[in-house]
Parts: C-alpha cells; structure tokens; sequence
C-alpha cells in the first residue's frame, strides 16, 4: 500500500499551522490576528501537556510502542514534533513583530528601558518598588535552597549569579500568578505599555543584591497534564473527590517544554534542563512574550476602533419558532434544527425551562460534559428538581481542563435534589443528549434533543453546532435505553435508530460504508459526505480507502487531524478533505450515505477517532425530517463551496488556500447572512418540518 497516512500528531501540528496563518494574514482584521496568535500558543500549551506528555510517558513504558498508521515510534514522533514547533514558533515571532508595528498606527505600544526616557525609568522603578517587589519571592539555588517548583505555564525571571568568591548561582523569581498587575501603563507616555514580568527581569540586580548578574531570562515551563484517571481510580474512593486530588496532582507532572525568552549561557540552560529533567531538544527561545494573554486587554483598549476587528454578528431568531408559544408543542409538530452560532440557543433554554415548570413532565435526563461558567441550563435542572420532578444529571467529572467547574457544578445539582452519575468506569461520556418524558393524555411522550456541541450559553456563540429536537418516539425510547445504561453504570450493547459509541457506532458506520460500495459496484449513484473535527480511527480511514477504492466519491470537511493524505491514484483518489479555520471554531459533526431519495443524514457528537468510537459514550442522531435534510445538504454544500477560509489537503499531506476563479464564498459568513435574512422574513406562524 502506498503511502497514505498522516501520523496524528504532525497533522495536528498542521491544524495548529492554519490557526498561526489566520494570525499572519493581512486579511484579517489586526485585533482579531492578535486572538488567532494567542490562540496557536494557548493550542500549542495544551497540545505539549496532553500529547507530548502521553508520548513521553509510553516512552517511559515501552520504547517499541509504534504509531499504527504510520509505525513511527514515540521518540520518533517527540523529535519530530519538535523540529516542526522549533519552525512554526519563529513563524509566530515573526508575526507578533508585524502585528506590534501596526499596534502602533493607532496609539498601542509596547516597550521596554532602550526605548523609553529617564522620566520613564524612574517612575517603573518607583512602581516596581512599591506595587511589585513587596509581593515577589525570589530564590537562590543552593545547598539549603532546593530547586524550586515551577508551575505549569507560570512566568519566571531567571538569573546566573556570580558571587564575590567566583562561584554561580541560579536566582529564581516568580513573576506572575495574578499577584500584580501585568499590563502597566506608562502615564507620561500615552498609549505605552510594558509587561510586569519584563519589569522585575529589569530589576533583577535589585532583587539579587550583592551578586553579579551574568544572564537573565524569562522562563516558562509546560508540564505533562495527561493523567488516566480510571487507571489510578480505587472504587472504595469517592469519585468526585478523587478526581478534585487528580487536578492537583496533574499540576505537579513532569515537565515536557522549557521556554526563554533571552539568550542564556549553554551552562545555565542544561543546569536548568538539569533540574527539570529536559533535553536541550525541549528547550525554545522565543522573540514574543511568553504567554500572549494580554494581547485580549489590548484589544479592549482598542474597542472603539471597529475597523480592527470582526463586524459584529449576533445570533439570530430562529425562524423555526414562534414567540409566545409553547416550545413542547412546537417541537411535537415537527422536527427543529438549530445551527450555532447562527441561530440563537435560547429556544433550548426555554425548552428546559418550559420542561421545569410544565406538570405534564416528569423527568428530565442529560449528559453534561462542559459548561459555562454561568450555566442557565444548570438553573432550569435545579428548578426541574426543586419542582420535584426527577432530574438525572451525568456530569462527566473527567473533561480535561473542565474537571473543577464541573466538580462545582455537581454539588450544586445534589444539593438540589438531582441524582447526579459522574461517568462509567472506563468510558467517558461525551455525548450530548437530553430527554424530557411527559405523561399526556395517558400516553407517554418523549422530547428528544441530541447535539454536537456542549450545553454551554458561551462556547454555543463561538463554535458551529447543530441541535436537533424532536418528538419522535422511536429517537426517544432509544435515547430512554441509553439513559438506562447509564444509571446502570453500562453501555449500550444494542441500538436502534441511534447510533450510540462504544458498542454501536463504528461498526454502523462502516456497515453504512458498506452499503455505499456495494451501490457503487452495483452501477448506483453513491456517495459518502463527512464533517468532523479530527480523522484517526484506522478502521474507518481504511473502509473509507476501501469506498474510495470501489469509486465511492468521498468529501470531507475535517477542520483539525485527519490522518488520511487524499488524492492519491489507485488509492484515495476519490477522496477529497477540506478544512475550514477562520472567524468560528468548526465544531459540528454530520455523517452524510447515499445520494437521491435514500440518503442518510446523522449529525454526531462524535468524531472519527479511536477515542470517539469505541472509548467513549457517544450518540448519532438520524435527521429524519425532509426539509432538515434539505438543510443539511445545502449546508455541507456551501462549506465545500468554500474558497476564502478552506484549505485542501494535498496528496503528500500539505495543506494550500483553495483557489478558483468562482466568486468568492466564506461559509460562515453565507450562514451568517442567511440567519439574519431568514430572522427578517421570518413569517408569524410557521412550524419548521413536517413532524416525523
């Protein structure tokens, strides 16, 4: 076989590539270039302690552990993945220089004492003296002054110190954690700023008295982040406050990356390399700050100048529901769709709320993986519960990064009365499921909402999802029997128009592939459509080779990992994969078999990874409605369409700017525009769908 695989972690590199370029682009409005700089850093953190940290770790297991699609081992994979950051970073020093010059046509600037006057100087070092030395607490490494830890991703000013007797010393000064104020304004000079921890590195003779200074430098260590949680988990603890012992242990991991940002001695670096445990390989010297968080107040100095930024898009109305109305008996006349960050969230916080107070329910079941900060859908289950309807809630403790507001969130929702499951053993629950169960009339009915995206009032104005609501009975007595298995602390063994990981998920999609060749070989039409976010798991890149193979016609809109290279004759030569990075993250996932009458739609919290398919709980949900499908259609449609912010993979894995000479189409902005055209010609009363 030819060679036709990605190796995960280059790949995402690429993705993190295509973020970095939406930062160089002068296209881009200059604030919002600012975000997509901050961004690639803040990827590129996590990318070091989840990724890196696992492969460190199965090198620590087993030095023979190879990649499964393109055999490289984890040292393999490590030193390349370095190589590529050593590139990209300079990239991304190269960009903040330009973006920091054009701060400076309208009124921005950073500084530092080579550019500023003696008014200047003495005016930081009186606010040195006073705002900021009285907080800090320095150290000097010796015999009786260990080593300190250093936190993950906090800044520290570092220094050689030379004693009068001629030996060296290491000082250490922690220059961040929120102790002080890091954006300081220069009053005599308007519109001028300088970083605190540029500040006390300045100083730093003053912090050291009495040693000579032989370097300095600002550092920035990332530790590992990636802990299994089931693997250490003992059955006899509490679950939930094991995982809040876990969050502080995976602080203290170790360390995978060291940043500076100055030249030092070879001398110092491995005597810090030393201490942490690092190769030289894992150390990067970079020209812009080490973290760019800042760049966010920059903006909000800026936020009067409208043309360095986006216009400014609201989510719309969506034209499938009428004010005033019940949303329950909306939803029973037929199936609704709502596409974030088009349309507006609130008909399904009115939903909840409605479920809250309506008599008629009786219960409400959902899966929460993230939430927001402030959480309105975590309101209307403690009002559900305290309006004695019974509320199960899974809160799935172990979504990375998220472990500590979800810990808050689930012993609010106890407190309330609501019978709170933290997740199987094994399984993370990732789906994005809710049912609401009414006694009507003496029947039983189902509410049924799945989505591709998390509960989450923020991420919803930021991310693409979709959302589909329906009444439809056989979607919710499957959606019933997950919930089922969940209180059961089970999965799944058998579903029915759900597809529902781990147990039935990949194995229905690869027989909907199967389907899709055999109509090919058969003489049909056939077609297989995907949007996701990443692209791992072999199996269903090998069936997809495989489709490709028979003549299948395959199109992907994949924005981050995909592990497959298109277009290679006799291979993937039927293979097309797009990926979309640009003003909204792209997070919906749609699954697309067939063509004419009998295509298939399904949108999907899952992804095509390993992880997705089979290591987690997942859900698939059938759009069974028409005029769904239509939508649907045109929407992947207008995303393949699109010529301003896609970029396609080419056969040797390389990602190029899509370029013809056909006018041109920036999707999100298209679905945009249709979300406020359709929020305008919105008729008075007019149920989407025609009920399933």
């Amino acid at each position: 076989m030819k060679d036709i695989y990605m190796n995960r972690e280059l790949s995402w590199l690429k993705f993190n590539e295509r973020v970095l370029e939406e930062a160089e682009d002068e296209k881009v409005p200059l604030c919002e270039r600012l975000s997509f700089a901050s961004i690639y850093q803040t990827n590129l953190d996590e990318f070091f302690m989840v990724r890196v940290g696992s492969l460190r770790d199965q090198m620590l297991v087993n030095q023979d552990i190879r990649d499964n699609k393109t055999n490289m081992t984890a040292k393999e994979q490590i030193d390349a993945i370095l190589e590529a950051v050593q590139k990209l970073n300079r990239r991304r020093d190269d960009a903040y220089e330009r973006m920091m010059e054009q701060l400076e046509k309208h009124g921005i600037r950073m500084v530092d004492f080579r550019t500023i006057g003696e008014e200047e100087s003495r005016y930081l070092e009186s606010y040195f003296d006073r705002e900021i030395a009285p907080l800090i607490s320095p150290t000097v490494v010796g015999k009786r002054q260990p080593f300190p830890f250093l936190k993950n991703r906090e800044i520290y000013a570092v220094a050689e110190l030379g004693t009068k007797a001629g030996k060296r010393r290491i000082g250490i000064v922690p220059s961040g954690g929120g102790m002080f104020e890091r954006f300081i304004e220069i009053p005599s000079m308007e519109g001028c700023f300088m970083l605190a921890e540029e500040l006390i590195l300045h100083f730093i003779p003053k912090i050291f008295k009495g040693y000579c200074i032989k370097a300095k430098s600002l550092i920035r260590v990332t530790r590992n982040a990636d802990i299994d949680a089931d693997a250490l988990y003992d059955e006899d603890l509490d679950y939930r406050e094991f995982m809040a012992d876990l969050i502080k242990q995976r602080k203290k991991l170790s360390p995978v990356r060291l940043e500076l940002s100055r030249e030092m001695d070879g001398s110092v670096v491995e005597i810090l390399c030393k201490f942490l445990d690092l190769k030289a390989t894992q150390v990067f010297r970079n020209e812009a700050p080490l973290d760019l968080s800042f760049v966010f107040t920059i903006q909000d100095k800026l936020r009067k100048n409208s043309g360095l930024f986006f216009h400014k898009l609201v989510p719309q109305k969506s034209p499938a529901f009428q004010e005033g109305r019940s949303m329950i008996s909306q939803i029973r006349e037929g199936d609704k769709l709502l596409s974030f960050p088009y349309e507006s969230i609130r008909p399904f916080l009115k939903l909840l709320t409605e479920a809250a107070e309506d008599d008629s329910v009786v219960s409400i079941k959902m899966t929460l993986y993230r939430l927001a900060r402030q959480s309105k859908v975590v309101e209307a289950l403690i009002e559900a519960a305290e309006n004695g309807k019974e509320v199960v809630v899974l809160v799935e403790l172990r979504a990375r990064f998220d472990e500590e507001n979800n810990i808050a969130w689930s012993r609010q929702l106890e407190a309330a009365g609501c019978q709170v499951i933290y997740g199987l053993e094994g399984y993370k629950v990732h789906s994005k499921l809710c049912l609401i169960t009414r006694k009507h009339e003496g029947q039983i009915e189902y509410i049924t909402q799945i989505g591709t995206g998390n509960y989450n009032e923020k991420t919803a104005r930021l991310y693409t999802d979709l959302s589909l609501m329906t009444a439809n009975v056989d979607i919710g007595l499957n959606a019933a029997a997950v919930f089922q298995a969940l209180t059961k602390g089970e999965v799944l063994e058998k579903s029915g128009c759900l597809l529902v990981a781990p147990k039935c998920l990949q194995n229905r999609v690869m027989d909907l592939i199967d389907e899709e060749i055999e109509r090919k070989k058969a003489g049909e039409e056939a077609y297989i459509g995907l949007k996701l976010n990443s692209l791992t798991d072999k199996k269903l890149i090998d069936k997809l080779v495989e489709a490709s193979k028979a003549g299948v016609k395959v199109d992907m809109v994949i924005r981050g990992i995909a592990c497959l290279k298109p277009g290679i004759p006799g291979e993937t030569e039927n293979i097309r994969i797009i990926s979309i990075v640009g003003r909204f993250l792209e997070h919906s996932r749609i699954y697309i078999f067939g063509k004419g009458e009998r295509t298939k739609y399904y949108i999907s919290s899952a992804d095509f990874m390993t992880r997705n398919t089979v290591r987690r709980v997942e859900v698939a949900a059938p759009v069974l409605d028409e005029n769904l499908k239509e939508r649907l259609a045109a929407m992947f449609s207008t995303l393949l369409s699109d010529n301003v912010k896609a970029r396609q993979e080419e056969p040797d894995g390389t990602y190029t700017r899509v370029v013809n000479a056909k006018d041109p189409v920036n999707a999100q902005e298209t679905f945009y525009a249709q979300a406020y055209g359709a929020a305008i010609s919105r008729p008075a009363a007019s149920p989407q769908g025609s009920g399933t």
